[in-house]
Parts: C-alpha cells; sequence; structure tokens
C-alpha cells in the first residue's frame, strides 16, 4: 500500500492536496442562484475548518454568484487560504458558455474576480483556454491573452499565473512568457492523455489540477471502478480521487460539491490508501 505526501506547492505557499472546487455552489448548469444559499456558505465554511486551504472558483460561475457566496462565507479570509480563479469565458442570457478571450476581457474578468471576492490580489489566476466547442483542447497561440495576465501579475494583482484546457505547446508558449505554477486540465482514471504532461510538470515543481474526476467513463469502466469501490467499502468518487492523489505528487484534486455529506465524503479521501492489487486494477481501466 503506497503512502504519499499530504501538501504540494502552489506558487508560493504550500497548500493540502484536497482542496475544494465551488462550480457546484451556483444554480443548476452553474447558472444563477443555489437552491439553498445558507447550505452553500455551510458547506464552504464546513469545508475550511476541516483543513481545506485551496479554493478554485470563478467568477463566471452564476456567473458572479459563486464569488459572492465565498466572499459572504469567509471574508475576511483565513491567512493561509489560497483562492484561485479562471478568466477566459462568460456566460450569455440563457446560460450558454461563450469565449471572452481579449486581451481586454481577460483584464475586466479580473477585475470582476477582485471585486466580487472582496480582494486586492488574487493568489493565482488560470487562463482558461476556450478550444474547440468550449470545453476541448485545440492548438494556437495564448500569448496575447498571457502576456495581459503577465502584465496584471507585474501590477501585483495577481500573485501566481497558471493555465486551464491547455496543450503541451500552449503551456510551454506559457512558461516562456512567466512563471507558470499550476495547470488545470481534464485528467481522470478513464481520460488519461497528459500522463506524460503530468511528470514532466512535476518535475518542474508544477502543480497539476484535474477536473471531471469522473467524467467520459464507459459503462465498462464504471463497472470495473464500482467493483473497486465495493471491495474497498468506499464510493467509486472517493475511489477516483485516491487514485489521483497517489497517480503523482503534484496532483490537487478540487472535488465540488453542494452537500455537507458529498463534502465529508470528499474530505475522507486524505485517510483513503488504495492497496497495489486495487491500483493495478484502476490503472487499466484507461485500456
Amino acid at each position: 500500500m503506497s503512502d504519499f505526501p499530504t501538501t504540494y506547492q502552489l506558487g508560493d505557499r504550500s497548500v493540502n492536496r484536497v482542496g475544494y472546487g465551488a462550480m457546484q455552489l451556483a444554480g443548476p448548469g452553474v447558472f444563477g442562484p443555489p437552491k439553498d444559499r445558507d447550505q452553500a456558505i455551510a458547506v464552504l465554511r464546513e469545508a475550511v475548518a476541516s483543513g481545506v486551504d485551496h479554493i478554485d472558483t470563478c467568477d463566471y460561475y452564476g456567473p458572479h454568484v459563486t464569488n459572492q457566496i465565498l466572499r459572504e462565507a469567509l471574508h475576511p479570509y483565513p491567512e493561509d487560504l489560497v483562492l484561485v480563479t479562471k478568466v477566459g469565458a462568460r456566460r450569455d442570457e440563457s446560460g450558454g458558455w461563450l469565449p471572452a478571450f481579449s486581451p481586454d476581457e481577460i483584464e475586466a474578468a479580473v477585475h470582476d474576480n477582485l471585486r466580487n471576492l472582496g480582494l486586492e490580489a488574487i493568489h493565482a489566476v488560470n487562463l482558461r483556454v476556450m478550444g474547440d466547442g468550449g470545453h476541448g483542447l485545440s492548438e494556437g497561440t495564448i500569448a496575447p491573452q498571457f502576456e495581459r495576465l503577465a502584465q496584471l501579475r507585474e501590477q501585483g494583482l495577481i500573485r501566481h499565473l497558471g493555465i486551464s484546457n491547455a496543450t503541451a505547446t500552449q503551456i510551454e508558449e506559457a512558461r516562456g512568457i512567466a512563471p507558470v505554477v499550476c495547470v488545470q486540465n481534464h485528467y481522470n482514471l478513464a481520460h488519461r492523455d497528459d500522463d506524460a504532461l503530468i511528470d514532466t510538470l512535476a518535475e518542474a515543481g508544477i502543480a497539476y489540477v484535474p477536473f471531471f474526476p469522473l467524467g467520459g467513463f464507459s459503462p465498462l469502466q464504471s463497472g470495473a471502478l464500482d467493483t473497486v469501490a465495493q471491495q474497498l467499502g468506499a464510493t467509486p468518487m472517493q475511489v477516483a480521487l485516491a487514485w489521483l492523489l497517489q497517480r503523482s505528487p503534484n496532483i490537487l484534486l478540487i472535488p465540488g460539491t453542494s452537500s455537507l455529506g458529498h463534502l465529508r465524503e470528499n474530505l475522507a479521501v486524505r485517510e483513503l490508501r488504495l492497496p497495489e492489487d486495487a491500483v493495478a486494477v484502476l490503472d487499466g481501466i484507461a485500456g
């Protein structure tokens, strides 16, 4: 049974590797207000009280809703709490996701985040590349956008820079402009296109933050995961998260939920160690 470090560097701060993603605090489809704002506030406060010191958010969740709830729940923020946001998209009136990727839109989004979070500087901002159809990867330069973020960093509005939904080429382009402290991409047991990239980033001391820990599974893959989870007396989500923690020390988790029960289940993975035979089965899920 392997063990793993419980913290990792995110810029100039060491954070617990199990954090929290605020996306699900907004209404259905990440749009509009939540059904139960008091519950959303309770989830955030319990997360922080339970040792979460890394929260991932975004001003186009809602839009504005999650950042405003974060501010209401936690401001003035604990000194050890790291808030990370992303820019590069906006929402239309029906909740659709649209690119907002010009340098001026990027800068305006940073100011929106600062205002709604009640901050003078954000710990880290990810440039969210809007790829094919908004969510897939696509090549293309990100230099004008990342250069603008680097300028805002020099002005002191941002402490660190990251990139999301990006190819290895785009990550290298960004690193040539300014230091990159984190990469947020789609990665999980079944979706492992970034295997080599994760190892490259680990060597460079760059955090890797996977999203959709259960996204894109086939029924066969889900069945294999369910079987391992039953054997370990855990939920499939817990096993998928524990596998990510054991996959590489630079992986930081940001599972999101609007439920106190699910929050507690997610945080329990800090104590879950997968035996080697279970890891071998899980490694085979990607085929």
